[in-house]
């Protein structure tokens, strides 16, 4: 685990909660929830069921898809904090993905629920299988734009860049993307 010279120590198990950001996507219906948008506001009650503390969903927003699926997504992020460790908050996110029928299959294909870690304080992470910052987070509007909402001064440990930098940049170069 390393960080950016200058900034805060990354979160780590420690007494108070680390604060992170999780994006939420969804682009199929589910059985009891009903349709994507309702997908993740019942995966944002059960992350907080889960230990996601002070838990604030963004605004959810309707997106194209990335890849083959042909179905649009809801997408949004939820940020709030967790006590644990980030391979604990993974085992969270990958049970609830499942909880919720997500089932191992085509990469960017249509799914029920999936959950991405976006940042985990100012921590960076690279081990199989958890990569923190997401690494294609900055190329994504569809996370860029809800994350604003709720955390726009949230610095990236690798480039030093804030969110709505990240923003404004990927916005400038692909105006049409949501």
């Amino acid at each position: 685990m390393s960080s950016k010279p200058g900034t805060p120590a990354p979160c780590r198990v420690v007494p108070s909660p680390c604060r992170v950001a999780l994006a939420l996507g969804s682009n199929r219906c589910h059985g009891r929830h009903g349709r994507p948008a309702a997908v993740l506001r019942a995966a944002a009650r059960a992350l907080a069921e889960l230990g996601l503390t002070s838990a604030r969903l963004s605004p959810i927003i309707a997106t194209a898809p990335v890849g083959p699926s042909d179905r649009r997504f809801a997408n949004a992020v939820l940020v709030g904090g967790w006590a644990g460790d980030a391979l604990s908050l993974l085992a969270a996110v990958k049970a609830l993905e499942r909880n919720f029928g997500r089932r191992p299959g085509r990469r960017w294909g249509a799914r029920v629920l999936d959950i991405d870690i976006i940042a985990f304080g100012s921590a960076r992470i690279r081990q199989p299988g958890l990569s923190i910052p997401h690494p294609h987070m900055a190329d994504r509007l569809f996370v860029l734009t809800p994350l604003l909402a709720l955390w726009p001064g949230w610095r990236h440990p690798a480039t030093g860049r804030t969110v709505r930098h990240m923003a404004h940049r990927l916005a400038r170069r692909r105006p049409q993307d949501g």
